[in-house]
């Protein structure tokens, strides 16, 4: 036989490991987020980590060739990994879901993958936290979605953050209105997306545009607040003969107002998401010194009509890894259960046994079987611990910090002291 061949070990580009108490960190808050979900009747949805090529090439046209990791199943079936879970949830709903009553709440927590340049040096796996209310309309229904963001970036943990509250009516209404060629309107909704302003501005030079387009055209994306941005946006698609297109996205801040987190929301006309994709009311949000939003959707009426199950739906995802970079700028990374007790004594029997008992009255041990007196103190301090114990027959003894056994624990248990002394500011053993 030949030796096994033998290579240093590496994490591809883009991926990276995440190790023990981040992970913990990551999972508190996701748990935390998706409480808020289920509180508001939202239930658990789960999708395959690839979805056929053409699936995703409906739903998010382009998407395929721009970041989605492509390959060949063994009948030749062309996949892709999920770049993002709005399309799979549609397609599950319009497969799965059909003829079913709803409206439909769904909530999910897992990974998405996007291809990025080598030189660009971005993530290539991301964890999404997000909701999609499939089958109602209206400013009621885009409340509660952007009521579920506000909770889920408060359960977090954020102290400081904005919603910004736009909608792709106003702008298609002023397309509609401006005609042109459609490279024309190709580069208007490109401009808008990216907020280029100086391009906005050459593009409604044109000639023959209305001058009152022109300048909706120009002051839109600089329309930004509360009341009193409603009001000028109000004004300025008045003057275009499309006011409609405001009232909407008007209610529901109205609503969110009345609710009381008008500091929370800002009116902002200049957020312009994927305008072949959303139809209404657009939602981002920020934290103070991150410069990408930490959240992003909006309502998406049209998607299902590819999947020949028509619906409106609404929705938002959250990039937990943006989530957790706001807390750390923040001060606000989630303070974690510390480990109640490592568990040390001569038998395995009787550690095992032990362990059985402590966990059923609440304990959180980690094992350390054969180890006694100093090391068995030294590895609860490695760990973070709060008791050091010993298995002894059928006794369970607290060790001192000599490591000398001092008194047993008792029959029946105490509580935990993560949830009794130590929450008091108690010291370790």
């Amino acid at each position: 036989m030949q030796p096994l061949q033998s290579m240093a070990p590496v994490t591809p580009r883009g991926f990276r490991d995440v190790l023990f108490e981040e992970a913990r960190e990551r999972e508190a808050v996701e748990r935390a987020i998706s409480a808020v979900f289920a509180t508001w009747g939202y239930d658990p949805v789960e999708t395959p980590v690839v979805e056929e090529a053409a699936t995703l090439q409906i739903g998010i046209p382009g998407e395929i060739e721009r970041s989605a990791f492509r390959l060949f199943d063994l009948d030749g079936s062309l996949l892709a990994l999920r770049p993002e879970l709005t399309v799979p949830i549609a397609r599950l709903t319009a497969s799965r879901l059909a003829g079913m009553p709803g409206p439909h709440r769904v909530r999910y927590a897992t990974e998405v993958f996007r291809e990025q340049a080598s030189l660009r040096g971005q993530a290539r796996q991301f964890t999404q936290v997000g909701v999609e209310l499939i089958g109602a309309r209206g400013p009621a229904a885009d409340t509660e979605v952007v009521l579920l963001l506000i909770e889920a970036l408060t359960a977090a943990g954020l102290a400081s953050f904005t919603v910004g509250l736009g909608t792709a009516e106003v702008l298609r209404a002023l397309l509609d209105r401006a005609g042109g060629t459609a490279e024309w309107r190709d580069a208007m909704i490109a401009a808008a997306q990216n907020r280029n302003l100086v391009e906005i501005d050459r593009l409604s030079a044109r000639e023959d545009l209305d001058p009152d387009l022109a300048f909706a055209f120009r002051e839109l994306p600089n329309v930004r607040g509360g009341r009193e941005a409603l009001e000028r946006c109000q004004a300025l698609a008045l003057a275009c003969g499309c006011r409609d297109s405001v009232c909407s996205v008007a209610e529901t801040w109205r609503t969110l107002e009345a609710l009381g987190y008008g500091d929370r929301i800002q009116v902002d006309f200049g957020i312009m998401r994927s305008l072949d994709y959303y139809t209404g009311v657009q939602v981002e949000a920020y934290a103070p010194g991150l410069g990408l939003p930490l959240a992003g959707g909006g309502r998406y009426d049209r998607l299902l009509s590819a999947f020949g199950d028509p619906a409106p739906a609404a929705g938002f995802a959250l990039g937990l890894e943006r989530v957790m970079i706001a807390l750390a700028e923040q001060g606000r990374t989630p303070q974690l259960e510390p480990l109640d007790a490592v568990l040390g004594g001569r038998m395995p029997s009787e550690v095992f046994a032990a362990a059985a008992r402590l966990r059923g009255a609440g304990w959180r041990v980690r094992l350390a079987t054969g180890r006694t007196g100093v090391s068995l103190v030294r590895e609860a301090d490695d760990f973070g611990a709060l008791e050091a114990l010993v298995a002894d027959g059928d006794t369970i003894v607290r060790v001192d910090r000599h490591g000398e056994s001092a008194v047993p624990l008792g029959d029946p248990l105490p509580e935990p002291p993560r949830l009794t002394w130590a929450a008091k500011g108690g010291d370790a053993r």
